[in-house]
């Protein structure tokens, strides 16, 4: 299975965005991947509106970026400002960057 970090908004109607991004990892999955979204794990751990704790677990999300072997950014609900960092660092590092859409 291919390691895939996914990349999908959290933040603003956060209800909405985590079902979304349950959505993408199932979606990942059934493509045969193994993904990992750091946004779904971290945040029920760490406090995102305090930045300490959100830039702890933004670094924690790009360690696994040097593991993995690309990236697929969910961008139905638009590409946000956290999703650029992970996007940039792929670039970065030379990972294979997927643009997918679920919804219709």
């Amino acid at each position: 299975m291919r390691l895939v970090i996914l990349e999908s908004p959290y933040a603003g109607n956060i209800t909405a965005n985590l079902a979304y991004a349950r959505a993408a990892m199932l979606d990942s999955l059934r493509r045969g991947e193994a993904p990992f979204a750091s946004h779904l794990l971290y945040t029920q751990l760490l406090d995102d509106s305090n930045p300490t704790e959100r830039t702890l677990g933004i670094k924690a999300g790009q360690a696994w970026l040097l593991r993995a072997e690309a990236v697929a950014v969910y961008q139905d609900l638009g590409i946000s400002p956290g999703m650029k960092i992970g996007i940039q660092l792929a670039e970065l590092l030379c990972r294979k960057i997927d643009y997918r859409r679920i919804l219709e």
